[in-house]
């Protein structure tokens, strides 16, 4: 499976092709803290929606902490997908290292 850290994210979204960011936490965890212009599928609902994204742009999922996460990449990379990375740390990695302002829960 392939992961990315917060930090090397952070200078990926920078770049000129950044990774499309695919939040699969529930709703109510998404409107505490989310990463800005990343799309939300919950985990359960990825089996009915996977077809909708993109194949030929690299994907970063993440969840709360990388546990879902990772099993949404082992679900997208049995479908076929290649490009797709497991945040490592999830979102909470991401509050504590990258940005402070984003609420912890």
């Amino acid at each position: 499976m392939q992961s990315v850290d917060v930090r090397r994210l952070a200078a990926w979204l920078q770049e000129a092709a950044p990774p499309l960011l695919l939040d699969v936490r529930e709703d109510w965890e998404y409107a505490i803290a989310h990463l800005p212009d990343s799309q939300l599928i919950p985990m359960g609902q990825m089996p009915a929606r996977y077809e909708t994204l993109p194949r030929d742009r690299p994907l970063v999922v993440y969840c709360h902490h990388g546990m879902r996460s990772a099993q949404v990449v082992a679900f997208l990379s049995g479908h076929g997908f290649t490009q797709v990375h497991n945040l490592a740390g999830g979102i909470d990695a991401w509050s504590v290292q990258i940005d402070g302002s984003l609420p912890r829960y």
